[in-house]
This record gives C-alpha cells, structure tokens and sequence, in this order.
C-alpha cells in the first residue's frame, strides 16, 4: 500500500524525477544509493505507471497485472545492483498457434524445452520439417545476437559501427537491421502461418506493414528478440506490481522521496538549476528547485512542460483485455492440452496474410474484420496472483493483446467501436475453441462476467501514453543518432534528461533507461 502523500520540502534537490512509473524508480532508486537527495513526483495516487497489478473485478480476489504483463529486456545487472527482491520464471511453451485446415483443427506448438516435439508439430501442420529447420537456424542466429547486443544496453550509446563489429555477423546484422523484416520472413519461411508467427513480435504495439522500407516493424522485432541475451519473455512472480512495489521499497529505503498524487506542470532551466513546478490533487500548487529534472514520461510530456508545442504525435496500436476465468476452454485441436496451450504465447489470426488483411484495413480506417491477437495466462506460470481458494477451484487469469488497432479508429464512438472490436476479437478466438469463452468467465461480486477492454485512447487517459503509444513514439535501433547524446536519454538541456521508454533503448519493462538517465546525472 502506498504511504499518505505528503506535500515535498521546498529546497532544493539533487535530482527531481518526473513520473513514479518503473523508470523513475529505477533511476531514483540509483541516485539515492549514490548519495544524491531525490524526489519522485507522481501524478496518481500510486506509483508503477503501466507495471501495475490490481483487482480489477469486484470480490475477485485476483491481482492482474493490467497493463504491461511479461519481462524480458530487465537486466539482472539492475536486479543485482539495487538487490530487488523480485524474480521471474521461465514459461514451459513458447507459443502455440491453432488454425483450421479445411475443416480440421491443427496448430504449431513451440515447445521450448523439447526441440524433438517442436519439430513434430511442424511437420503435423507443414507437411515437413523445412519451416522447422529454417525457424531453428533463424532464431539461433538471433539468439547469438542477442548475446552480443543486450550487454550493450546499459553501457554507453555504441555507434552503429560500433554495434555492427558487436554482432560480428553479416547475415544477422542485414535481417535485423537493414532490410524489412517481411522480406526476411518471406524468404526464410513457407508455411503462412509459420511466417505470421514470426512476424508477431515485430508488430507488438507497433502499426506497421511487414515490408515497411523505414523499418519500426524490425526496431520492435529487435527488441523483443534480444531480451536477456535469449528472447525469453518470462512471467514476473506475484505480477507486474510485484516489481514495481519493490523498486518504490528499495527507493525509499535508500533516502529518495516519493510524493504520489502531485502532479509536475511545468519545467524552467537555465541548464545548470531547474525549477520543476507541480499541482497536489487537492489543487494546491508549489516549485521545487533541483539541479537535474530527470523526466519519466513521453516526449511529448517533455516538450509541454517545457512550455512548447510537442515535436511529434505519437500513435498506439492496440487492444488490451483482462480476463479471470472459472476454467480453462477446451480446444478444438484435441492434441494439444489448454494447460500447455495458455501457457505460453495462444496466437489468434495471426497469419502472415491475415496480418496484412488486418494492417489494410486498419490504414483504410476500419476496424480488422478479423482482428489479430495474443494471449497468455499468468496463473498457469504463477497461481500466487490468485487469492483464496480461486486456483484450488481452477481458476485461471488471461490476458490478450490485440494488434493492428491504431488509436485513429477509436476517435468517433469510442465505447461502440471498443465493444465492437472486442466481440470480433472473442469470436476469432472462439473459432478454435470447443466452447465459447464466454461460457468459461467467472464472476464478480455483481454478477457480471470478468472481462475489461482498454483502447489505446483508454491508455491515454488512465496512464497518459501519447496516443495509447506503449513505447511513447517509435522505438529506436539501440545505437547513437546524429543527436543522441552519449547515454540517448540526453536533452538540449544538460540538467534534464529523459527517463522513460522514450529514450533510445526505451520501451518494455526493461529499467533500461531509468538505469540510463542516472548514470548520465551521476556523469559515468
């Protein structure tokens, strides 16, 4: 439970930090243990941002990671360093796939741990052991990347011939880097739906066409291949919030401050000392001096409290749902166990045509008549989410992201397009199911069904994201730019730095430029 706010002390601080989501803490978590007098402004009534568990359900005694839900770029570098009481666990699946041949139920299992079973459910749905070959040399080249290039993100900004000699591989360098990722996909891959598979994790939170020649689908492919120095994404124990709860503990103990409910407004900087002005939610106002201002929101936010109209608009581009279940769906594909099934990544329509069908029509500015998405189930991993008797009676949570839903779409009728978009969610999942997902939902005290939609304009309101845009703008390739500054959370003002996931080598729940910013204010 977060402490009674309390209004900040008027002198002056080393470091104000603007936003109390994940990053701030992490960077004032670093600060404080150097030394420095740190204080966190929040704008809510809690800190975490979009790292955040909750009940969402009334007399449902489930803690749901809302927002943000898996973790893979963190680096056990910042675990150890701030001794955060916090782990993860490795998913027993990978993914698993389903999909209608003809009238028959099949799919793609991709079982981590087992290679020889992984090849035979290739074979069961290809017809061969081609794409399996192909997928086993892709992501290891990938994966040997990884190795090379996830160490670099908490170390200075590498140039990109830095980066390039890094990855000491041509082929790799040129799949990741330098030609779209549809191109890559369609050369390596046969099968349509191996190839959607693939494509998926360019496309998280990411509105873009596999074959776009400016590359954001092979920037959110990067970063979600490189994580940990696997690509494994794994399930933080007791939820998101399990995290960010510990970094506010680990701040606090260390001497910096965390004010929740206050509000930054406004930023003035002659470059050496900074006045950070903010707003109480009982509307009293106030100024805070600081040598730094370390800012823990999108660039946008920057540029407004900088009293100057934002430089770019970002965009999100996508669908988030809830669930808490009384049981796992059966399938239509009896082969494969609903147990093993949500466990790992469950993709829905996301074939490699049926991703480009879903980006046409979302660019034309309509809703994907067959809406692609991904869901997991935290509880099969981690059932301490699950209060009660809850797991005992075979409860389970999930949790869908859905893609190629740009916030545009949401502008006009936002509840009516909401709730459409989510019944032809459900009915895509419902194809492959033996039995309705709504027949399997539990209920809340209330007695209605547990089940809750966020827009990407539902994030822009709850979590102030531009746009509902997860990453706060496009991501970057993790190298230094004509104007990145040695850490790539620098800003023209030498004593303010951003932060938050817009930085370079922002995005996710990574700590990255949290762990960033700080070492740039401490001058490492």
């Amino acid at each position: 439970m977060e402490p009674k706010p309390t209004p900040p002390a008027r002198d002056a601080y080393d470091a104000v930090i603007v936003g109390g989501g994940h990053n701030g803490l992490v960077a004032a978590a670093y600060l404080a243990l150097a030394g420095r007098r740190v204080l966190v402004l929040e704008r809510l009534p809690h800190t975490g941002g979009a790292a955040v568990s909750t009940r969402p359900f009334a007399g449902v005694d489930a803690r749901l990671s809302r927002y943000s839900y898996l973790v893979s770029l963190l680096p056990r570098k910042i675990v150890r360093e701030l001794r955060l009481p916090f782990d993860v666990r490795k998913r027993t699946i990978s993914s698993y796939t389903p999909a209608l041949r003809g009238e028959h139920a099949t799919g793609l299992l991709v079982d981590g741990s087992d290679p020889a079973r992984t090849r035979d459910s290739f074979v069961r749905l290809t017809g061969s052991d081609r794409d399996f070959e192909a997928w086993e040399s892709f992501y290891g080249m990938t994966q040997r990347a990884a190795g090379r290039i996830f160490p670099t993100l908490t170390e200075p900004l590498p140039s990109r011939a830095e980066l390039r000699e890094r990855v000491d591989d041509e082929t790799a360098w040129r799949a990741l880097f330098e030609e779209p990722l549809g191109a890559t996909v369609e050369d390596l891959f046969q099968d349509d739906l191996v190839r959607g598979v693939v494509l998926t994790d360019g496309l998280i939170g990411t509105f873009a066409d596999a074959h776009d020649p400016e590359l954001p689908q092979n920037r959110c492919f990067l970063y979600h291949v490189i994580g940990g120095g696997t690509g494994d994404w794994n399930v933080p124990v007791g939820g998101m919030g399990a995290f960010t709860d510990a970094l506010a503990d680990v701040a606090r103990a260390a001497g910096a401050e965390i004010v929740t409910g206050h509000e930054a407004t406004g930023i003035a900087t002659d470059g050496t000392r900074a006045e950070v002005r903010y707003r109480s939610a009982d509307g009293v106002e106030g100024t805070l001096g600081a040598r730094q201002v370390l800012v823990n929101a999108a660039p946008e936010a920057l540029d407004r409290l900088l009293g100057r109209e934002p430089a770019e608009r970002a965009e999100g581009a996508q669908l988030k749902v809830n669930m808490v279940l009384r049981r796992l769906p059966e399938l239509r594909d009896r082969t494969v166990d609903p147990r093993e099934a949500f466990a790992g990544t469950f993709h829905i329509a996301e074939g490699y045509g049926q991703l480009a069908d879903a980006y046409r029509e979302a660019a034309a500015g309509r809703l994907p008549s067959r809406p692609p998405s991904e869901i997991y189930c935290h509880s099969l991993t981690d059932p301490s989410i699950l209060g009660g008797d809850l797991a005992a009676r075979g409860h389970h949570t999930l949790t869908l992201f859905g893609l190629h839903t740009p916030a545009r779409l949401f502008e006009h009728d936002h509840d009516a397009v909401l709730a459409e978009l989510l019944r032809s969610t459900l009915d895509e999942l419902d194809a492959h199911l033996a039995e309705p997902i709504a027949d399997c939902l539990a209920t809340d005290a209330d007695g209605r069904p547990c089940i809750e939609a966020k827009s990407p304009l539902d994030l822009e309101r709850e979590l102030r994201l531009p746009g509902g845009n997860i990453f706060h703008r496009e991501l970057a390739f993790p190298y230094a730019g004509e104007t990145t500054g040695r850490w790539g959370v620098e800003t023209e003002h030498p004593n303010v730095l951003l932060c938050g996931a817009g930085a370079v080598r922002g995005g996710g729940v990574s700590g990255v430029p949290g762990h960033n910013a700080a070492m740039a204010a401490l001058g490492r």
